[in-house]
């Protein structure tokens, strides 16, 4: 399998994901899609009770297990109220700036399985009616989902079926651009886990097997704070995090890069894990970019806030405008795929020694291994 064939896969599972609804608390459809990938590639895999999707590949090694893990919940929103006028108050789901989602075209869908097309609008969204309206602050009291049906008063709105609960889906506008670049709302996370599928999709074409027993988590409510808090496997002793590096001024991370983050917004990552990631980049030719993340957390963080007993890392391929309209490159997603690859056959098991993994090693000094893995 080339690396463009692999390109190819990953973008276009990740076209279809995106455009398949799942904010967290529901994301049914997005899994169900999973599942079906996963039946053809021919991997085994089960559910959480909570309903996240893990599948497994055995490794070459006996040695304790790794996990990489990827979200496929998203942002999203819910109605919260009916106004007087018909149209709809919403709460959000996940953490996005409201000015992100301000004219975008949205999905209302009723408990009973209607669809209502609408905008999110200010509740005054015209110049030529309010001179308040470049002042006005975005936030959820001021901002209102116009219907696109006959509707003036909470009761007609309420006898269509909508009601308080019901979820909001905006529009992804997904865009594949002649330059390579993929533009469309949902990136995060939908990115890592489409990038997920690639590795796994070339285990199986080309028979090659993980060193050491692999587990995919497949999360559905990181975005609300839970992710990987359950599902990771007791016999894991990595688990590396799939998601978006945030490109930005002040960061390293660009949108043609894997980035490897050092530090996000709950602390350090493990340092010999990070260096042995980034020393495979250099190995294979993985362009690839450090970075720290200060307003940012994942899958790790949600596992260890759990009392998972694992050393943990971040990856993924850099995202412009993360929680917004989003954009990365076929480049990241290839380079992210890649280190995955790479990470899973070549790498070592956990070590502790700092200067080794520094390239440092000390004469005379017995390594430092971590309790039940091999040096």
């Amino acid at each position: 399998m080339t690396h463009d064939e692999l390109t190819e896969y990953v973008v276009k599972h990740l076209g279809l994901l995106v455009q398949i609804p799942s904010p967290a608390g529901r994301t049914e459809m997005a899994v169900e899609y999973l599942e079906q990938e996963l039946d053809v590639l021919g991997v085994k895999h089960g559910r959480t009770r909570r309903g996240a999707l893990i599948a497994s590949v055995p490794g070459r090694e006996a040695g304790m297990h790794r996990t990489l893990t990827a979200h496929v919940d998203t942002l999203g929103a819910m109605v919260k109220q009916i106004a007087a006028d018909g149209t709809l108050q919403f709460t959000q789901i996940g953490g996005y700036a409201l000015n992100s989602i301000e004219g975008e075209y949205c999905t209302v869908v009723t408990s009973l399985g209607r669809h209502f097309r609408g905008t999110v609008l200010l509740d005054k969204p015209s110049v030529h009616v309010s001179d308040r309206v470049r002042e006005t602050e975005r936030k959820q009291d001021n901002m209102r989902i116009r219907l696109d049906a006959e509707v003036k008063s909470s009761a007609e709105t309420s006898a269509l079926g909508v009601a308080v609960g019901d979820y909001v889906f905006p529009d992804p506008r997904l865009e594949l651009t002649a330059t390579g670049f993929v533009k469309s709302r949902h990136l995060d996370d939908k990115a890592g886990v489409a990038c997920l599928l690639g590795a796994l999709k070339m285990l199986i074409a080309e028979k090659r097997q993980p060193r050491l027993t692999t587990h995919f988590l497949f999360s559905t409510s990181e975005e609300v704070g839970f992710g990987a808090s359950s599902g990771v496997p007791e016999s894991t002793g990595e688990l590396i995090a799939v998601d978006m590096g945030a490109v930005g001024q002040g960061q390293a991370s660009d949108e043609f890069s894997v980035a490897i983050c050092a530090k996000d917004s709950t602390g350090p990552f493990d340092y010999c894990l990070r260096e042995r990631l980034v020393e495979l980049c250099r190995q294979q030719g993985i362009p690839c970019r450090v970075d720290i993340y200060p307003h940012y957390g994942s899958d790790a963080a949600a596992a260890i806030r759990a009392g998972s007993d694992v050393v943990t890392g971040l990856i993924g391929p850099g995202i412009d405008a993360s929680h917004n309209l989003e954009r990365t490159h076929r480049k990241a997603l290839l380079a992210t795929v890649r280190l995955i690859l790479s990470y899973l056959e070549l790498s070592v098991d956990v070590t502790c020694d700092v200067a080794q993994a520094a390239g440092r090693p000390k004469p005379g000094t017995a390594k430092r291994t971590r309790a039940g893995h091999r040096g």
